[in-house]
């Protein structure tokens, strides 16, 4: 199973052809390029991609989990597509000032404990620190709905409280 990346954005509310013609968007450096190529081509069978892009001393973050380390990173990898049905990646926003970049995505993927195994739908941003390679990956997106909202039992729980902080 591999990971997708896509560019330009399709059927995404920031519209067709936003990557390209949106003033916030800088041309991505090569480690970012790298990066976003990545998850292209990285799956369960070819985690040592990862050494080619995030540095010995890597910390990666999301709101789950902080692992330090590239070891570390490939076990959390290996985990993660062990589990997974599938996986793509669609990029809205690249913003990079040659040391840092932020990037705006949609995560869509598959697990068959979740969500009767259909595809959830995730936005999320990554912020990233790189020097030749990536060296800090801080992931932020709303844990409730990529795994909370898909529990039995918990899901109308969460989307009930949701709602309700909504109004």
């Amino acid at each position: 199973m591999n990971a997708g990346v896509h560019c330009p954005v399709e059927h995404h509310p920031l519209g067709q052809g936003e990557m390209e013609h949106n003033p916030f968007n800088a041309a991505a450096s090569a480690p970012i390029e790298k990066l976003m190529a990545l998850y292209q081509q990285l799956g369960a069978h070819n985690l040592t991609l990862l050494d080619e892009v995030y540095a010995n001393t890597v910390v990666f973050c999301d709101p789950m989990h902080r692992i330090e380390g590239l070891g570390p990173l490939k076990d959390y990898f290996a985990n993660l597509y062990q589990n997974l049905s599938s996986i793509d990646f669609v990029f809205h926003r690249v913003m990079d000032d040659g040391k840092q970049a932020m990037l705006v995505w949609t995560m869509t993927f598959a697990h068959p404990k979740l969500a009767g195994g259909k595809p959830i739908s995730v936005d999320g941003v990554s912020q990233i620190g790189y020097g030749d390679k990536v060296d800090y990956h801080r992931d932020y997106f709303d844990v409730g709905a990529m795994l909370y909202e898909h529990i039995p039992g918990l899901g109308a729980l969460v989307r009930l409280v949701k709602h309700r902080a909504g109004k």
